[in-house]
């Protein structure tokens, strides 16, 4: 990814912003208007210690109208202003997070394993929120003090502008103070979002695991984990405050010196003598005026340096190249023959292959089943047709094209996938059955689905039936439960290509013989993948692949491998032993109670 410095950050910050010039326009109206109510201010003090020291008593209520005038002009100035640029800071914050959250829909499954959630979701809610200082409450505070100090200058320059030069003294010191403070800002600002990160992570990895937390008694160890996280995080803000605390009042000394030395000048008899009282008075107190706008555009540094920061890790994850799509076949159904030729996969360039040379046709339909101790690259295998990753060598084709040539959306289409981990979403049951781009299907084709899956079952038990909210990710629901309405998903979407990763290993014994009924029913005409451990769920797969190594070592049919009396043979045999096994243990146990 290319490398930003900060005005290109910030050009591309106000990009956003542009979007809403007429709001802003009249945001910057608004604080032109609260600028040139200060500087009347002024200009009524004069008017009045004027008239005052003249005797003009009769102006009184010209004088009394005017102040009213100045502050309604000020109360309307300040409201178009203010509600200008929020109007603006709220839509920025909108597009910028839409922007953000439409990217990650698009990033590769690499960029998700190598950060965390918490980082991600950090990113989305506070560094999204930080940008606005930058975007537009820097701009406020740009344009109405600016205002003020333009107006204040200039009438300055009008009563006597040989004293008002002094001003222009002070400017570069100013300079460069607010410069070192910026730089250290911005660079302590990155530290806070990434505690942020942190503390998000910590957060939601406890909440989630509530239950493993408190039943390996790691109450105490997450909680101790979780105020390390967020003391970095403090000690990281007060780094900040401590920067932003010393240049502030820094910079407001520098001003009073001024002011002070200015004071000081100013009765001098021969400059005084140049001035009527009025302007006299009238110069300092502007002069006194400018120190609260001066200090304000000193502080706006600090909130553009944490916006920059915010900016530069939104980018980064908007500048992530996406998943590469640059097919441009499609097909409305593929009749699901698929052919892997010297395949072969790893995660790193320098990591070891997970998929090693692995060469294999399948017929449209035909049933396969993947077997193999964990880490044998079977997950892997069947990850690679949906093109969650692309393989490092070789080719998969399907239907005698090759995945690189389907676009994204359409190969996705022609798969329906169950996961061993199901990731349901909140929402009714119904909702998650036909979820996707499957929303429109109709309620009847839903209940065909559910009655297939087995979840008419328990959903008959529930008081909403199918309308039933399942909570965050189904935590309302038993795992069997979960794992049946994510099956119904792959029946209802009535896909060519069907992997089913583990897609039993949730049921029980009951269930699952419910469950391999209906996936029997439903693989019929399919090309399906299945991949499982209890080996008994799969003889009757038109074919098995015995995977070890990320290398196919076996493959035949159930009665096949068994003849030949390989690895194959040797899984189902210890599983065999294991599953008569454990009656007999459960026999013994009860002839020992009869005793």
């Amino acid at each position: 990814m290319k490398t930003e410095n900060s005005m290109q950050v910030y050009l591309r910050l106000l990009k956003y912003v542009k979007k809403y010039w007429p709001a802003f326009l009249v945001s910057v109206v608004g604080f032109a208007i609260y600028a040139a109510s200060q500087t009347a201010s002024a200009k009524w003090l004069e008017a009045f210690i004027d008239a005052v020291e003249s005797g003009q008593l009769d102006q009184r209520a010209m004088l009394a109208l005017a102040v009213l005038g100045i502050f309604f002009i000020r109360g309307v100035g300040t409201f178009l202003g203010n509600y200008g640029l929020s109007y603006v800071a709220r839509y920025v914050v909108h597009n910028l997070r839409i922007d953000l959250f439409r990217h990650l829909m698009l990033l590769p499954s690499s960029y998700y394993h190598q950060n965390s959630s918490g980082e991600l979701l950090a990113k989305l809610t506070y560094n999204v929120e930080q940008v606005t200082g930058a975007a537009t409450n820097a701009l406020k505070i740009a344009i109405r003090e600016g205002f003020t100090v333009i107006g204040l200058f200039g009438y300055m320059l009008y009563l006597n502008w040989k004293l008002t030069l002094l001003f222009l003294v002070v400017g570069p010191v100013v300079g460069v103070v607010v410069g070192i403070a910026a730089r250290r800002m911005r660079g302590l600002s990155r530290h806070v979002q990434q505690s942020v990160g942190d503390i998000t992570s910590s957060a939601s990895e406890a909440i989630k695991g509530f239950q493993v937390v408190r039943i390996f008694g790691a109450t105490r160890a997450e909680t101790d984990r979780f105020i390390k996280v967020s003391q970095h995080n403090r000690r990281q803000v007060m780094k900040m405050v401590v920067t932003q605390s010393v240049t502030t009042p820094m910079v407001q000394m520098m001003v009073a010196g001024v002011i002070a030395l200015m004071t000081f000048l100013a009765m001098d008899p021969d400059l005084i003598r140049e001035m009527s009282t009025g302007q006299f008075i009238a110069f300092i107190s502007a002069a006194a005026l400018m120190a609260k706008p001066v200090r304000s555009l000193t502080e706006i540094s600090s909130m553009i340096q944490q916006g920059l920061a915010a900016s530069e890790s939104v980018f980064e994850v908007v500048d992530t190249e996406p998943e590469k799509d640059i097919g441009t076949y499609e097909v409305e159904r593929a009749d699901g023959a698929l052919t892997f030729k010297n395949l072969s996969f790893n995660y790193e360039a320098d990591g070891k292959p997970i998929l090693n040379n692995i060469s294999v046709d399948i017929k449209s339909g035909e049933t396969i089943a993947l077997v193999g101790k964990s880490g044998s690259g079977k997950s892997t295998l069947a990850g690679l047709l949906p093109r969650f990753y692309d393989a490092t060598e070789g080719e998969i084709f399907l239907d005698g094209h090759n995945l690189q040539d389907y676009t994204l959306e359409n190969l996705r289409n022609q798969i329906a996938l169950v996961n061993q981990q199901v990731i349901l979403f909140n929402g009714t049951i119904a909702e998650n059955i036909a979820y996707g781009g499957m929303a429109d299907c109709s309620r009847e084709m839903i209940e065909v689905a559910a009655e297939a899956a087995h979840v008419t079952e328990f959903v008959q038990q529930l008081p909403d039936g199918l309308d039933t909210l399942v909570g965050e990710n189904g935590m309302l629901l038993s795992g069997g439960q979960r794992q049946r309405i994510a099956i119904a998903r792959a029946i209802l979407k009535d896909a060519p290509i069907l992997i089913l990763d583990e897609a039993t290993s949730a049921l029980d014994t009951e269930s699952e013989r419910h469950i391999q009924d209906a996936l029997e029913n439903v693989m019929q005409g399919r090309t399906t993948l299945v991949i499982a451990h209890r080996l008994s769920t799969i003889e009757n797969a038109d074919r098995i692949l015995v995977m070890d190594s990320g290398q196919i070592i076996e493959q035949g049919n159930h009665s096949e491998l068994l003849q030949r009396g390989g690895v194959y043979a040797n899984l189902y045999k210890l599983q065999f032993s294991e599953t008569t096994a454990e009656p007999v243990a459960s026999q013994s146990t009860d002839q020992e109670q009869n005793l």
